[in-house]
């Protein structure tokens, strides 16, 4: 791959139901978090790694998260309407036009990665294997900042992941930040569908997928998913 950072989506659509009654007049990716806005939280990381393009669709409130884009330099934003949520994989799919036809970026807009020594998403390009169509960040379970989960994934030394499946818990969560490839969305789905889809093409039995591999994030995770969780990070943020 060149040097030149890919492009990026920041899935931003949701309804966030888990999030009321903070979204009851307020679309999820607005919701402050220590003063800034998630997904400005997102938008300034990906600006910070170098990322000059980048794709936001919108659902929930559409005209607010909007019109508060439109106020935004960097990086220069697309935005990619829905008119019903088309879920992780239909909302990229949707916008892949945008996006080209080489490896790009996908983050969750209600998460938030903090840099270790080597920016998370340049870690990502050095580590992309041109043999799969999927590489995700991963963080380990415990670690995690107002997340309770049982987590999703075990991983082998090579990035190989296993589903977590029946097991009570895996050592793994992923943060919702990847890379992937245009290819992953061959013979997709034509409508709503989840990314998970996709990675579960020819997943074996016992859960190992195929198409995917994981890179561990060697930063700090944190998840906005509730009130409590943004509570919670919050204070890991104040500390």
């Amino acid at each position: 791959m060149t040097q030149t950072m890919p492009k990026a989506m920041v899935l931003a659509a949701g309804l966030g139901t888990r999030m009321r009654p903070l979204t009851e007049h307020l679309p999820k990716p607005l919701v402050k978090v220590a003063g800034v806005a998630l997904i400005d939280r997102a938008l300034d990381w990906l600006a910070a790694s170098g990322v000059e393009e980048a794709v936001v669709n919108s659902h929930y409130l559409a005209p607010l998260l909007e019109a508060h884009l439109a106020k935004r330099k960097t990086p220069k934003i697309h935005v990619s309407y829905e008119a019903i949520v088309l879920e992780t994989g239909g909302g990229v799919k949707q916008a892949l036009p945008f996006l080209g036809d080489k490896p790009f970026f996908v983050v969750n807009s209600d998460t938030i990665c903090i840099d270790g020594k080597v920016p998370a998403l340049h870690r990502l390009m050095q580590s992309w294997d041109d043999t799969v169509d999927a590489l995700l960040l991963v963080h380990k379970t415990a670690d995690a900042v107002g997340f309770s989960g049982p987590g999703d994934f075990f991983m082998d030394k090579d990035g190989s992941l296993r589903r977590r499946l029946e097991a009570p818990s895996a050592p793994f969560v992923f943060t919702g930040v990847q890379m992937l490839h245009p290819r992953l969305f061959h013979h997709s789905p034509d409508s709503v569908f989840s990314l998970n889809v996709l990675y579960n093409h020819d997943m074996r039995k016992d859960g190992t997928l195929m198409r995917v591999r994981g890179l561990l994030h060697d930063g700090d995770w944190l998840h906005v998913g509730t009130p409590q969780e943004l509570q919670q990070v919050e204070s890991w943020l104040a500390d």
